[in-house]
């Protein structure tokens, strides 16, 4: 019975490692897509891919000092956000 508990907790903590953060901002006030990217080279990223994730956060994987980087973005301010 113990060991059943401690590995639902061990789930549910690696469940937690892997989420991602939500950004609740309502659609009409995201900035528009390519005035983000815009934004975010200007800051150094080398974007790769972009998306919206499930948590409706702007999502970029893609390099900055030459370092490989996945960061979250909320879509109205262009902020980085952390999980």
């Amino acid at each position: 019975m113990k060991s059943i508990v401690v590995s639902a907790a061990l789930l549910a903590v690696a469940g937690m490692a892997f989420a991602e953060p939500s950004c609740n901002v309502p659609k009409e006030k995201w900035m528009p897509e390519a005035q983000f990217k815009k934004q975010v080279e200007e800051q150094g990223y080398k974007i790769k891919t972009f998306k919206v994730n499930k948590g409706n956060c702007y999502e970029v994987y893609g390099e900055k000092d030459g370092k490989k980087v996945e960061h979250w973005f909320s879509p109205d301010t262009g902020a980085q956000v952390t999980k």
